[in-house]
């Protein structure tokens, strides 16, 4: 049960650095997605190499509400843990909170609440918390962390609007949206059917540290496209040892309903907890 706590705090912290994955029949970085399934592919065997023009910016089709809730699951593979479909349940107030409940069997074993300044994070089961600033969780992880990144795993929107410098291109079916934000570097991949973020890769400028958001299994919410499938894929390397370490974490909801009301933001910590640092 520990375990699975413990990532789900890796999952809320380790949001910000790139991304790249392409509507459900294309090919991405590595990656082919067929009916919401990604498969791995050899990239040394492709023909040829895409060659980017610039183009006039387009208007991307975004996610638009003011509260959600969602039921999903996530699973975890790394090199020290690995384990599938944790059961989350997920409140969202948009650009603002995210509140999140871990359950194990018949009961919470763990809550989040995330701001745009801060994450607290309280594990029931053991009577501990958490909280961090994004500043200290970007230098416990050797990366730029950030509210954006995080609200955009969930529901597949931009996790930067566009703004002055960006620049768009056209590579096959796709538009990218090619952004600075902060140290690191994003891309963006519409897809030029529907006009949806499919993918977004970053990296961390000056760092070899990569972090892949691929989106699938898009379905239709109140009118709106929604990403029911998140994968990421985090290459960061190690500082202690300068080794590459890979982890790859999946969000699936079974279940996303946007309301125009409040669903409440339930979090107090206990007096006898413990504060974990």
């Amino acid at each position: 049960m520990s375990n699975k706590i413990t990532v789900w705090f890796m999952l809320l912290s380790v949001i910000s650095l790139s991304a790249c994955h392409k509507n459900r029949t294309s090919k991405t970085a590595g990656l082919i997605v067929k009916d919401s399934t990604v498969v791995a592919v050899d990239s040394s065997r492709r023909d040829s190499v895409a060659v980017a023009e610039t183009v006039e910016p387009v208007k991307v089709n975004e996610v638009s509400f003011e509260y959600l809730t969602a039921k999903s699951k996530f699973s975890f593979d790394s090199k020290k843990q690995n384990f599938d479909n944790t059961n989350v349940n997920i409140r969202m107030k948009k650009d603002s909170l995210i509140w999140i409940s871990v359950t194990g069997v018949g009961f919470e074993v763990a809550r989040g609440l995330i701001t745009r300044d801060s994450i607290v994070f309280m594990d029931k089961f053991h009577k501990n918390y958490f909280v961090f600033t994004y500043e200290q969780l970007s230098k416990r992880f050797n990366f730029e962390l950030n509210f954006s990144l995080l609200q955009s795993i969930i529901i597949g929107n931009l996790p930067f609007p566009p703004g002055v410098g960006d620049t768009f291109t056209k590579e096959d079916n796709f538009y990218v949206l090619n952004q600075n934000a902060g140290r690191i570097g994003v891309n963006n991949y519409i897809a030029s059917d529907n006009l949806k973020l499919s993918s977004l890769k970053a990296i961390e400028t000056g760092k070899e540290n990569t972090f892949t958001l691929q989106y699938a299994d898009f379905r239709t919410i109140s009118d709106a496209l929604f990403p029911f499938t998140s994968l990421v894929t985090l290459n960061v390397k190690l500082p202690q040892d300068q080794q590459n370490s890979e982890t790859k974490i999946t969000l699936k909801h079974s279940k996303v309903d946007l309301v125009s009301q409040s669903p409440g933001f339930p979090f107090s910590v206990p007096s006898g907890y413990t504060r974990k640092m």
